[in-house]
């Protein structure tokens, strides 16, 4: 059981970032500002949650992994126990609290922007992932693109992606599902597909 007063310390000592709140969570208890969940504490330790900017400060310093079983198998998470030296270094690990409340934070939002684009047509887990491998990771960037711009930087990715995909990607963008896309768009996107993988097989034999 994990004392009030350990608890209390470390929200103290974290406060600069924002109202600090505190849910259980993995066994022992989260902490998070607003909906932004930046670390949490177990078994009295306090292991922050990394992100891309954090990482290699946290790796840098050797820092112990938290790790938890999952039916019976230990799962290593990506939080990084706050050890004595960084205790020691107050000012440090704040800084480095606030990388990792600003990457969780930059987290859900990425993870909203990814549930908007799946409330569109044809837009599953699979072709979201290869969008956002492809730099378009919301509903607006998408549009912008426009599918077949899209299916371009898709296929640079793939080249096995074909016209299915071109129809899926239009007809997300235009509230379809791509077998009831109307008889002329697919005859214009089959057209302009043909010409393009002509002109990719021209560009790879030369």
């Amino acid at each position: 059981m994990i004392k009030k007063g350990r608890i209390e310390s470390i929200t103290q000592l974290l406060d600069p970032l924002g109202a600090i709140k505190v849910r259980t969570q993995f066994g022992g208890y989260s902490l998070s500002v607003g909906k932004a969940v930046f670390a949490v504490v177990s078994q009295g330790e306090l292991y922050l949650r990394a992100c891309e900017a954090s990482k290699p400060y946290l790796c840098e310093r050797k820092l112990q992994t938290l790790q938890l079983q999952k039916r019976g198998v230990p799962v290593r998470l990506d939080y990084y126990r706050v050890n004595e030296t960084l205790w020691r270094e107050p000012e440090q690990l704040l800084a480095i609290s606030r990388l990792c409340l600003q990457g969780a934070r930059e987290h859900n939002e990425q993870s909203k922007q990814a549930r908007g684009m799946r409330d569109l047509p044809n837009i599953g887990h699979q072709l979201e992932r290869l969008l956002r491998e492809a730099g378009i990771g919301s509903v607006n960037m998408l549009r912008a693109q426009g599918a077949k711009a899209s299916w371009l930087k898709l296929r640079a990715l793939n080249k096995h992606l074909g016209l299915n995909t071109l129809y899926a990607l239009e007809g997300a963008l235009s509230g379809f599902y791509y077998q009831a896309l109307p008889g002329e768009v697919k005859a214009e996107l089959r057209s302009w597909y043909e010409t393009k993988i002509a002109q990719l097989e021209r560009e790879r034999c030369r």
